[in-house]
């Protein structure tokens, strides 16, 4: 009875993943580029990108831990969304100047960043009965991100940079929208697991895969902050960048969909691990060969394992570690440890070193970060046993 009504209760959590990685795959290849064209130095570029990731060392925990000690989600969702609907109309009506933009991009990204770990928790709860399920959700989120990077490259052909913050409004405001649909979800009493946060924290693996999830993180940096401007120096246009961000999210598609009988197979520990082993390649690619479309292709078909795998291994061994009266608590505390100090470090990290190495420099860098993860993860994370079908 509760997979049945878990089932019948996961589309309007599709919708909201749509929509918000539509956003994202607006935001991640084009916005690098508009502000780019708004005469920012690099280091600007990368502090205002980083804002998405600075939030969320903060936000996550703060509201995980008010949704846990309310035990509702859904009024936290629908106000986030709201309030990050208004932040970004006055970003679109401003002169866009440097101080107003990080004013008031910080305070959109503040209340951004509080719906994903919040959705992300309750589908993890829905889902909890049938493994791999989960992923089978999350997959319309890169749909979204697809159609979005593929729309937005060809738009931008003909549409001036001018227009990406009023597209950016846009999607903001079908988010709200979908969020409003979102039902609430049952969530565990909170005196169950009481004042028990902290030794969850101290247990090695824990430790172990937040660690790992920084490190991945930290790689990616670069990649959200000066992907598309190296795309754009080494002679890609817009069509041709959104295609490019858009097959690695098409790789990604294929993996969520395919995460049941993965799983299946592979257990969650080797899934980490294989994630960073293919990171490791991928960027190592990006460093020495972005100027060759067949490398940089063969880069972003990796996209599948050094994401989808990555997050669909961390969401899984988070519900496993967390109880359940922790989990708005633990996929905050993800958000934190790895798109938040892991993407902000890394991101911030190149907008200093870009001037100086450009592409070769920052996504060797990026590489090393994910050879560490895999470090990490050998010693840490042990493997269970794989189970075949």
């Amino acid at each position: 009875m509760i997979a049945h009504r878990a089932t019948g209760s996961l589309l309007p959590f599709a919708l909201f993943y749509f929509w918000t990685f539509a956003y994202s795959g607006l935001f991640g290849p084009f916005w690098g580029l508009y502000l780019d064209s708004l005469r920012f130095s690099s280091w600007q570029i990368a502090l205002l990108i980083s804002l998405s990731t600075l939030a969320r060392i903060v936000a996550p925990g703060f509201w995980g831990w008010l949704a846990d000690r309310q035990g509702r989600r859904r009024p936290i969702i629908l106000l986030s969304s709201l309030a990050s609907v208004l932040g970004f109309a006055l970003i679109c009506l401003h002169d866009k100047t440097f101080a107003w933009m990080f004013v008031w991009l910080a305070l959109v990204h503040f209340f951004w960043s509080a719906a994903l770990p919040l959705v992300e928790a309750s589908t993890a709860w829905l889902t909890r009965a049938q493994p791999g399920r989960y992923s089978q959700v999350r997959v319309w989120g890169s749909i979204g991100y697809l159609l979005m990077a593929l729309l937005g490259g060809y738009l931008l052909e003909h549409w001036p940079l001018a227009s990406v913050p009023w597209l950016v409004l846009a999607l903001l405001a079908l988010i709200a929208l979908a969020a409003y649909g979102l039902p609430e979800t049952e969530t565990p009493a909170q005196a169950e697991t009481a004042g028990s946060l902290a030794a969850t924290l101290r247990q090695p693996a824990v430790m172990v895969l937040f660690g790992c999830c920084f490190l991945m993180a930290f790689a990616f940096g670069p990649y959200y902050t000066f992907y598309s401007i190296g795309l754009k120096n080494a002679g890609y246009d817009k069509s041709l960048i959104g295609w490019l961000w858009a097959l690695g999210v098409l790789c990604e598609i294929a993996v969520f969909w395919l995460m049941p009988r993965i799983m299946r197979r592979m257990a969650l520990e080797r899934l980490m691990l294989l994630s960073l082993v293919c990171a490791v390649l991928r960027f190592a690619l990006i460093a020495l060969a972005i100027d060759r479309p067949l490398w940089a292709l063969s880069a972003q078909l990796l996209h599948a394992p050094t994401f989808a795998l990555h997050h669909a291994a961390a969401i899984g061994l988070i519900h496993r570690y967390f109880a359940l009266a922790q989990q708005a608590q633990g996929q905050g505390l993800y958000i934190i440890a790895s798109f938040g100090v892991g993407g902000s470090a890394g991101g911030l990290l190149a907008g200093a070193l870009w001037d100086q190495g450009g592409v070769a420099l920052v996504f060797a860098l990026s590489a090393l970060a994910a050879a560490l993860g895999v470090g990490l993860c050998c010693c840490g994370l042990s493997a269970k046993t794989t189970v075949a079908d």
